[in-house]
């Protein structure tokens, strides 16, 4: 069984930074990408940055700059490091790893975390 566990979520003002942390566990042939998803209240699930495990990263439009997601595969990690943070960065951030599994044959299955509240106050 995999599962994805969070920290790092907080109360900061803007302007401000957090550290997210992910760790993932279980048995798995590999972690294909790891990424970070947010949702803040009325809104749907939007990708905020992700990282292959080769190290390729993607972010949003609304946090590039300001934003940087890592990973230790070692250590099943990813991070997101948020500097600058904005109010409009108020969320739910949700881990997201696509894993690849073997059961008579390959294949990927989507695992998400259950989240960590940011809120960013004025």
């Amino acid at each position: 069984q995999v599962q994805l566990v969070e920290s790092g979520g907080g109360l900061v003002q803007a302007g401000g930074s957090l550290r997210l942390s992910c760790v993932a566990s279980g048995s798995w042939i590999s972690i294909r990408v790891m990424g970070w998803y947010r949702q803040a209240p009325g809104k749907q699930r939007e990708l905020v940055a992700a990282i292959t495990s080769g190290g390729s990263t993607n972010y949003a439009d609304s946090v590039m700059g300001r934003f940087t997601i890592s990973r230790d595969n070692a250590k099943n990690t990813v991070y997101l490091q948020m500097n600058s943070l904005k109010p409009e960065d108020t969320a739910v951030y949700y881990c997201n790893a696509q894993i690849i599994l073997y059961n008579d044959d390959l294949y990927e299955l989507d695992y998400w975390g259950k989240g960590t509240l940011v809120t960013v106050s004025s």
